[in-house]
């Protein structure tokens, strides 16, 4: 009874419902098998392919050092690669501890004051000098912290790293209250931005780790690098904060 009861447009609908179903399932699975493979092989095959490019290019810069007696491809039917890589690590590890000795900062002092005679190697040396100081040392001032700040426009924020505060010929300059030095580094390559001071009290510090606010920078909050349960509570408590700084940023420059 229940198949003469059903209207031939109905029949006809579920005809051609079960006629698709297969071709649709199938290349459904297609598509998010192969979407499966593309996501796990992408990162390893970018990753593989930069690590390659620079052993290439280290191998590249340190190949015409090394006499040709001392290179492995002269021994051997092909080239090793890495070769280059392993002589320069061992080569600045060296060069370090040597450095740290007396002999050693003896010629380098000797060294940077030659090349602070040079009108324009002078600004270049010291300038590059101060910003691996800056990156690699332990004691240096490279970005540590996470911020917000309202920029571009009133109600919109945007994440900037914290380093040191100006120095005191600036700072004199500056108006009233505690400045910090931001970069705002653009998306998705960070090594643009923005470099500007701004005081401590209209920034929001986040309990972020720089290399989480790079993730989220440079896939432009496509990867959200904090997914634990506590996520959307501490979203929410950051935007009560940051709406919570308006109202009194507003309210202070009505006063």
């Amino acid at each position: 009874m229940a198949d003469t009861d059903q209207k031939p447009g109905e029949e006809l609908a579920a005809d051609i419902e079960q006629v698709l179903a297969p071709s649709t399932g199938v290349m459904a699975r297609f598509r998010n098998y192969f979407l499966t493979g593309l996501v796990v092989t992408g990162p390893l095959a970018v990753t593989a392919w930069l690590i390659w490019s620079v052993v290439n290019w280290v191998d590249g810069v340190v190949r015409p050092f090394i006499p040709p007696a001392y290179r492995p491809e002269s021994y051997l039917p092909w080239p090793i690669p890495g070769t280059g890589l392993i002589i320069a690590v061992i080569a600045l590890t060296l060069l370090g501890f040597l450095t740290a000795n007396l002999v050693g900062r003896t010629l380098v002092e000797l060294g940077e004051g030659l090349l602070s005679r040079m009108p324009i190697v002078r600004p270049i040396y010291k300038t590059m000098k101060q910003i691996f100081e800056a990156l690699f040392s332990k004691s240096g001032s490279s970005f540590r912290q996470v911020a917000l700040v309202e920029f571009p426009a009133p109600g919109m924020w945007s994440l900037v790293f914290l380093s040191q505060g100006p120095s005191e010929d600036l700072a004199a300059k500056l108006p009233q209250g505690e400045h910090v030095s931001c970069f705002l580094p653009c998306t998705p390559n960070p090594t643009t931005g923005f470099f500007f001071y701004v005081k401590r009290a209209d920034l929001i510090e986040l309990d972020m780790s720089v290399e989480n606010a790079m993730t989220l920078l440079i896939s432009a909050g496509m990867v959200q690098p904090d997914k634990d349960k506590d996520a959307q509570k501490k979203l929410a408590t950051l935007a009560a904060t940051a709406k919570a700084a308006q109202v009194m940023r507003k309210s202070s420059a009505v006063e």
